[in-house]
Formats: structure tokens, C-alpha cells, sequence
């Protein structure tokens, strides 16, 4: 396109947001929405989700990476790019740097996934690893562009990203024009005040709620203050939320357009996996939950939801401890303590009463040290897979009426 100069500062418009539409189209996949018939059920509402974890780089990030470069004079695309980033916004300024022949300059958080850092190397990003948290390693990159000369991309708070990303929500409109309310993921606040904005431009009753976790709710906090605050820390499985500050530049139009925050749970996004990979047969990670998990929380009915996933890029270690945490949360896997005498044939009787209701042993443990009277009592520890809550109190009914005296002891798989 015919290089725009844009002022960092200028408001977001219908005509900006319908150019930025046009842009990204150029990169993006197309991401339909998709009925789910199975929270639409749980909620009592007609639940649509947004599956921008199927975008080209895993994350609806490239849109606002992408976006904004096309608007850079030639003199800023010479001088190289450089942004944070936990991952996601990493690749979308990688993608777009590669499509436009720029260098490129990625500082992300020492505890960021190892898939997000390679796919960004990959993409052929220089990638410097730096800090614990996003604000550290944003403090480093621009650092270096002041030092090196490079071109800073925000990853949320400007104005032109926002733009950007907010051409999701031009999508939903054309996809359901009847939406009642859209779930946004909020980290820094660049996806909500964009897809806020425009939803607003185009139907001022719809409803935008921002989603956030609760170990980093950093931008409820600063709506309650009624301006940007910091978080003194944060902590939280969904680390592409995981911002001690939101955006400054961008949190006018947050106050304005997003009509409520809610917050959830670490242990809410670990069910909230399940639930997509089971029913869904989706990868979605853990920031991307945050508007799935929240539907619970959104207590309307019979309205039309559209939940945005951001991203898929979940590495395969953190996709094994949130399915394990998450069969243990919904009691498909628990852990039972039985005492039994030393006695030969007493693992086959406590074997056959779990058998009789169809469960399943994944691991045991017999401790004979438990008690110094051996004769009197050695420990079994049984690791079981059950239906759910249901199916695992039958088993432990059974047990009880043998006179085994189940305790249900910590899971560790």
C-alpha cells in the first residue's frame, strides 16, 4: 500500500479501521466463527468463538505488527524494528519484518515458551532473552533502540497496533451483525481497546467485556484508580497476559468503550483447556482461555457471545502439567490412602473392589514403614482414573463398606 505516515497519537476511526481491514487481509487466515454447541448449552446462551489461534503465526498479534509497519516511513523501516514481547506479538513483528525485508530485534522474558522463541527465531528474528516479565525485557528494547537506532513497535499501547487488532472485530460483524456481546482477552490492553472501539463505531448497545487474569489484572486496577497504575508483581499461567502496566496511550479508549472487567483464576483456564481440547478439538493457551473461562462468569442468557481465542502457542511441557491439573481438578485422576495388614492376597482384595466399579489404576505405592507395628497397618497410596466426581465417591464407597477407611491424599502424576 502507499507508505501513510500516521501520527501515533490520532484517534481511531471507522475509515482507519476499514483501511487496516483491507491491509491485513494481505497476512491473515481467514477466521470464521465457529458454534459452540457445547457452552452454548452450559451458559444457556448461543456462545461463538474466535479462533485466532489458527492465525499464520498462532496468534491474532501479526495484524497490528503487520499493520503498523505498512504505515512506517522508509526512513523508520531502514533503521531496523525491535519490540517486546512474550511470544505472540514477537512473531507478528517478525512475519511482518520478514514480508517487508527488515531487520528485526525480538526481546522477550526469560520465562517465556520455548516454542514462541523459536518460531520467532524461525521467522528470522535476532532474539534476546531478558528480564522475568514483559515490562523488564520492554525496558531493555527500548534501551537498545534509543542505543542502536532501531524503530520501537509497542506491542499494545499505540494507537496504529490497536488499529490493527482491532480488524477482529470487523470480522465478527461480518460473520454474526447481531452479536450481543464480545469477550476480549486483556493483557496490556492493545486487542481490547481496538476490537472495543470499532464494536462501538459499529453498534454503540453491543457489549465488550475485558477478560484478565487475576494474578495480573493490571488494568482493572487502573480503572478503579481511574488511571494507569503498576502492579508491584504478577503471576499467572497465561503469560501473554502477564503485565504489570497497561498502556497509556490506549487506556482513554478502554475507559470509554469496555463496559466491564472480569477476572479469573489460574485453576479456571486449566478446566477451561480441557473443555476446548475435548470438545473443540483446539489448541488454545492460556491467555486465549481467558475468554472461555469467563463465560461463567457472565451472568445473562439467552444471548449471543462471541469469545475471542488470541493464540494457540502452548509448548508441549506446559500443555502436559495443564491436561494432568486439570484431570485432578475434575477428579478423573485422584489419589487414595488405604491401610492394610502385611498380609499376602491384601493389594488383590483392595484390587477387586476397585475393579468391581470399573476403575482404573495408573500407579501405586506401598509403604511399610508407615507404622512400626508392620502386622498392624503398611500404607497403599492408589493413583486411579475415574469418570469424574461421581464415579470416583463410588469407588470410595466401596472401599469404605470393605473397611479400608479411604483418605484421599495429594495427586502427583
Amino acid at each position: 500500500m502507499a507508505q501513510n505516515q500516521k501520527n501515533k497519537n490520532e484517534m481511531m476511526t471507522l475509515d482507519r479501521f476499514e483501511e487496516a481491514s483491507a491491509v491485513v487481509k494481505e497476512v491473515t487466515k481467514e477466521t470464521k466463527l465457529v458454534y459452540s454447541s457445547y457452552l452454548s448449552e452450559r451458559t444457556g446462551n448461543k456462545v461463538y468463538l474466535k479462533p485466532e489461534n489458527m492465525q499464520m503465526t498462532g496468534a491474532y498479534k501479526l495484524r497490528g505488527a503487520y499493520y503498523k509497519v505498512s504505515t512506517m516511513s522508509e526512513k523508520e523501516r531502514k533503521k531496523g524494528i525491535i519490540t517486546a514481547s512474550a511470544g505472540n506479538h514477537a512473531q507478528g513483528v517478525a512475519y511482518a519484518a520478514k514480508q517487508f525485508g527488515l531487520k528485526a530485534v525480538i526481546v522477550m522474558p526469560t520465562t517465556t515458551p520455548l516454542i514462541k522463541v523459536n518460531r520467532t527465531k524461525n521467522l528470522g528474528a535476532d532474539v534476546i532473552l531478558y528480564g522475568d516479565v514483559y515490562d523488564e525485557a520492554c525496558d531493555k528494547a527500548l534501551q537498545l533502540a534509543k542505543e542502536e537506532g532501531y524503530t520501537f513497535i509497542h506491542p499494545f499501547d499505540d494507537p496504529v497496533v490497536a488499529t490493527g487488532q482491532g480488524t477482529v472485530a470487523m470480522e465478527i460483524f461480518q460473520d454474526l451483525p447481531i452479536v450481543d456481546y464480545i469477550l476480549v482477552p486483556i493483557g496490556g490492553g492493545g486487542l481490547a481497546a481496538g476490537v472495543s472501539t470499532l464494536a462501538k463505531l459499529l453498534n454503540p448497545k453491543i457489549k465488550v467485556i475485558g477478560v484478565e487474569p487475576e494474578g495480573a489484572a493490571c488494568m482493572k486496577a487502573s480503572l478503579e484508580a481511574g488511571e494507569v497504575v503498576s502492579l508491584d508483581s504478577v503471576s499467572t499461567i497465561a503469560d501473554g497476559t502477564a503485565v504489570k502496566t497497561p498502556g497509556a496511550d490506549i487506556f482513554p479508549y478502554i475507559r470509554r468503550n469496555v463496559d466491564r472487567i472480569i477476572t479469573v483464576g489460574d485453576e479456571e483456564l486449566i478446566v477451561a483447556f480441557l473443555d476446548m481440547v475435548e470438545n473443540h478439538k483446539m489448541i488454545v493457551e492460556n491467555s486465549g482461555l481467558l475468554t472461555v473461562a469467563a463465560l461463567d462468569h457472565l451472568k445473562v442468557k439467552n444471548k449471543r457471545i462471541v469469545s475471542i481465542l488470541s493464540g494457540g502457542n502452548m509448548d508441549v511441557i506446559t500443555m502436559s502439567s495443564v491436561v494432568s491439573q486439570g484431570l485432578i481438578m475434575r477428579d478423573r485422576i485422584f489419589t487414595v490412602s488405604v491401610l492394610l495388614p502385611d498380609k499376602p492376597g491384601q493389594l488383590s482384595l483392595v484390587a477387586s473392589v476397585i475393579a468391581a466399579e470399573n476403575g482404573n489404576v495408573i500407579k501405586l505405592e506401598h509403604n511399610q514403614f508407615v507404622s512400626t507395628n508392620r502386622n498392624a497397618a503398611v500404607e497403599l497410596r492408589i493413583t486411579l482414573e475415574a469418570f469424574g466426581t461421581e464415579h470416583k465417591n463410588r469407588i470410595l464407597d466401596s472401599l469404605e463398606a470393605k473397611g479400608y477407611k479411604p483418605k484421599i491424599v495429594r495427586t502427583v502424576i
